[in-house]
């Protein structure tokens, strides 16, 4: 599985830690639930631009911390990159908020950036939390990849 990451806007500053940190992340969550040939596209980004994609695609008028875009959601047909590649779809994440979070959590921006990683990667493979017993699965999913990355909660 290849992450494919990207920032933006351009002028936003990313240490090389936190990419090599969300691939990790991206790839391990992949690898850990058996996708082959897959592909991920993840955006870095501030605040401000997760605030215009919140609001656009999901009518919350608020910066976020990390927006999924699952490409195969639907009953269209599945979606590959050539080559029997599987794309995931989209992650978008505020580096911005990001380290703001793991500061009110009391906890390392590396370990914020790979839970947030792994919170994306789970919706594009197709868990939730909308309801409660959806949300329990999923925190124990997200508990069973932070531990396999040697993250577990501080």
């Amino acid at each position: 599985m290849e992450a494919i990451i990207r920032i933006y806007p351009e002028t936003l500053t990313v240490p090389p830690a936190y990419i090599d940190n969300v691939r990790t992340a991206a790839e391990t969550t992949a690898k850990l639930y058996g996708v082959e040939n897959g592909e991920v596209s993840v955006t870095l980004t501030d605040n401000d631009y997760i605030h215009q994609l919140n609001r656009q695609y999901r009518g919350i008028d608020r910066p976020t911390d990390v927006l999924s875009f699952a490409l195969n959601e639907s009953e269209e047909p599945e979606v590959t990159g050539g080559m029997d590649v599987n794309i995931l779809g989209d992650l978008v994440i505020s580096v911005e908020r990001a380290e703001e979070q793991a500061e009110d959590y009391g906890h390392s921006v590396r370990r914020e950036m790979a839970f947030l990683t792994v919170h994306g990667m789970l919706h594009l493979l197709g868990y939730d939390h909308m309801e409660e017993d959806e949300r329990r699965e999923m925190e124990a999913e997200q508990r069973f990849v932070m531990e396999k990355l040697g993250i577990p909660r501080e």
